[in-house]
């Protein structure tokens, strides 16, 4: 066998994994368009998919890895990078609210937006956690600002603006963690690397409903086997998208139910209904040949093609709240008989506006040898697609901690975004102080605080960065999570301290000393005054004894006087000097050293704090020089 050339860089493979079959696409962008170079179909021998859900890791697999092998046999190359789509099935989309508090009135940057944005899309992460469960792991799909507020105040976009609380609301989409490592751990287990991700209604209406017809409002509705996934866009740009769980298996498993055929065999039926033979030759569970008539199938799929494009309207609606100017059906699904006119008519839209797609391919996609403008190419053809045109900018590799980065969102991608999207929250971003102690001393309240976080690491390509950063093709990312400020704790005997003597009643009751102190315990003391030492014993008589020599007298020490020259590092911490003194070894002082110096309260820390040396943005690790200015304060 010929030894396979390299995948080269231009080179673009996708897979779309459905419910019923993979089929790869290889091409590579020449001009404005990417030529197809091959496309290859497998089907699943059983079900290994359910709902456009991996089930069966190992099978999905194997089946993409026979799709790889034929493609790269075909055309001479070892397919190692894939480009994949993930079902829109199990996507869920909740508001989230953040508030950031400035120390003083000043000019929003970029970064404030940035961790402003972040704070709300955790939030709406957190909204979706269930109480009392285990919390499971999130991956961002991506977010819409539905508003921000300056002190109060709605706008549309904060840069520059000057203020003292800034506020924003986010729509934020996300896919379980489940559903996404399922589909790495498959192409891991076919020997594929992914290079980029993207939901399978964004990559369908990339290829179906190019750019610049989406000023319209249009739909786009791919039918597949499991799942009908829908996409809506309008004034130039993806508005929504959302699912229905009605697709062509329930169209399948009636004529299973009504022919007694397995479901193989149903699936053939069901395609032969576009063919103009009056009867389908089968074979039924009983081993019987049979000729169903092409009337009596029709019939059959009547109810479940009604609640199919039903439920195609009920979804468009709820997301666009009116029909939209056209709608696209792609997918195997769109093919069913009478399908296109049922959609009109629930969505009350001429029929003319309902089409099937793919007379649409051709401007982003076209073949030298291949038939293209097929339905059911939509995916795959749109996958590919958004690689290869750019469409997408997830389509490159980023690395995080060594590992290919999990990418999903259109357009620029900061640093704060791809680590949202690889399930870190807020809190692994900037830290989260320990709780405080709160108790009631003698009547009067006392609060022990909780020790500061431990800064978080952020480096791109081995350089510190920060969360606003812009990733691009290639970035390596090393990121440590930031460590939680341990809780503040105590024993009754270490609040009363060493030189404590009396009672001690803690909330009425009388404990030993070195019980731990809860939240809101109330202590109360009565001090006594020590007694005093006993008086010293009388001596004791003895013989006399003949006294010594007299020696000179020995003058008492002098008390030490200062050490000259003690060294301290001196420097300027929020306009006020400060002097440290030289550690052991000359061990250097780091920028997180001085927060416990800055006056901020970290107990009650609700947006993130500004580091600058001389001016200049620095992270915790910054080393600390002689006359330095450093300025620690609430962004």
């Amino acid at each position: 066998m010929a030894e396979l050339k390299a995948q080269d860089k231009d080179l673009i493979y996708a897979l779309d994994i459905g419910t019923r079959s993979v089929v790869g696409v290889v091409g590579r962008p020449v001009g404005d368009r990417l030529k197809v170079l091959d496309v290859e179909l497998a089907e699943h021998g059983k079900r290994a998919m359910m709902d456009g859900q991996i089930d069966d890791i190992r099978q999905v697999a194997g089946l993409a890895r026979t799709v790889t092998e034929r493609l790269e046999d075909r055309l001479g190359i070892r397919l190692e990078r894939v480009c994949v789509a993930a079902a829109g099935r199990a996507l869920r989309t909740q508001m989230g609210s953040f508030t950031l508090e400035l120390s003083e009135e000043q000019s929003i940057d970029e970064e404030e937006i940035s961790r402003l944005e972040a704070g709300a899309v955790s939030a709406a992460e957190e909204a979706l956690q269930g109480d009392g469960e285990a919390r499971r792991q999130m991956f961002l799909v991506g977010y819409t600002v539905a508003q921000y507020r300056l002190d109060n105040y709605p706008l549309n976009n904060l840069q520059y603006h000057t203020g003292r609380k800034v506020e924003a609301d986010v729509v934020a989409t996300f896919l379980p963690g489940e559903v996404v490592e399922s589909l790495y751990a498959a192409m891991r287990a076919a020997g594929l690397q992914v290079a980029s991700m993207t939901l399978e209604p964004i990559a369908a209406m990339n290829a179906a409903i190019p750019a610049e017809l989406r000023l319209l409002n249009l739909a786009l509705v791919d039918i597949g086997a499991g799942t009908t996934d829908i996409a809506l866009c309008r004034d130039g740009s993806v508005v929504g998208y959302t699912m229905a769980t009605v697709a062509g298996d329930e169209v399948t498993e009636a004529i299973m139910k009504a022919f007694l055929v397995d479901f193989k065999t149903a699936e053939e039926i069901k395609r032969a209904l576009g063919e103009s033979e009056e009867l389908i030759r089968c074979r039924n569970i009983l081993g019987q040949e049979e000729r169903v008539a092409v009337p009596e199938v029709v019939q059959v799929i009547q109810e479940p093609a009604e609640k199919l494009a039903e439920a195609i309207a009920k979804q468009i609606l709820s997301v666009n709240n009116t029909a939209p100017s056209a709608v696209f059906l792609a997918g195997g699904g769109s093919k069913l008989s009478g399908l296109r006119e049922r959609v009109a008519e629930k969505l009350e839209m001429d029929e003319k506006r309902v089409a099937i797609a793919g007379n649409n391919f051709a401007l982003s996609a076209f073949s030298d040898s291949l038939e293209l403008e097929r339905p059911e190419y939509a995916t795959p053809l749109g996958i590919a697609v958004s690689a290869g045109l750019g469409l997408l900018n997830d389509s490159y590799v980023v690395l995080l901690n060594g590992q290919s980065a999990k990418l999903f969102r259109n357009g620029v991608l900061t640093l704060r975004d791809i680590l949202l999207m690889n399930g870190y929250s807020y809190a692994d971003m900037v830290g989260k102080t320990g709780k405080s102690l709160t108790l009631t001393v003698d009547g009067k309240r006392v609060v022990l605080r909780g020790e500061p976080a431990g800064p978080a690491v952020l480096q791109v390509n081995d350089e510190e960065a920060t969360l606003s950063a812009v990733i691009h093709a290639g970035d390596r990312i090393h990121f440590i999570p930031a460590k939680a400020g341990e809780d503040a704790h105590r024993t009754l005997g270490e609040l009363l301290g060493p030189g404590f003597y009396g009672k001690a009643l803690v909330n009425n009751a009388q404990v030993p000393l070195d019980t731990p102190l809860d939240q809101g315990d109330v202590i109360l003391t009565l001090r006594q005054t020590a007694p005093a030492a006993p008086p010293p014993a009388p001596p004791v008589q003895r013989d006399p004894v003949p006294s010594p020599a007299p020696q000179p007298a020995v003058r008492p020490a002098a008390p030490a006087a200062p050490q000259p020259g003690k060294r301290e590092l001196r420097l300027f911490l929020n306009g006020e000097p400060l002097a440290l003194p030289i550690r052991d070894n000359d061990a250097p002082y780091y920028l997180m050293d001085l927060l416990e110096y800055s006056g901020i309260d970290f107990e009650h820390l609700d947006r993130p704090v500004r580091l600058e040396v001389n001016g200049q943005e620095r992270g915790f690790q910054y080393q600390i020089k002689e006359q330095d200015s450093v300025s620690i304060q609430l962004a």
